[in-house]
């Protein structure tokens, strides 16, 4: 996958149910499942920042794998982590955390708003 602004954001939209928003401001959007975030793309950011939701033990394993990935900007550093998009980081590694992001806030869903996704 690409990481830029143009295939993460038609990326993320491409999960059941999700949608995109601007909650806190310009140049801050916001992808939710219906109404929780599993995703922020800071867009005025060069290189791209992304902030995605994580497994508390993956989290820091993947920051010391990978020093573009550091500890959630403004979010819960606990189980949220930044992707610096400066290219060091595959592609297929960024779209498997926006999967993991996605099915977390998906797994945390009550059980009415799951069932509004099989639908999807």
């Amino acid at each position: 996958m690409q990481t830029d602004l143009t295939s993460l954001t038609a990326y993320c939209l491409s999960k059941p149910a999700a949608s995109a928003g601007y909650p806190f401001g310009e140049g801050a959007l916001v992808f939710k499942v219906l109404h929780k975030m599993f995703a922020l793309l800071s867009e005025e950011e060069q290189p791209l920042r992304l902030n995605l939701k994580c497994d508390p033990d993956d989290a820091v394993a993947l920051r010391h794998q990978y020093p573009a990935i550091i500890p959630g900007y403004h979010m819960n550093k606990r189980h949220w982590n930044t992707l610096v998009l400066d290219g060091s980081l595959p592609g297929e590694l960024v779209t498997e955390l926006i999967d993991h992001s996605y099915t977390l806030v998906v797994q945390g869903l009550n059980r009415t708003d799951r069932e509004k996704l099989t639908g999807c």
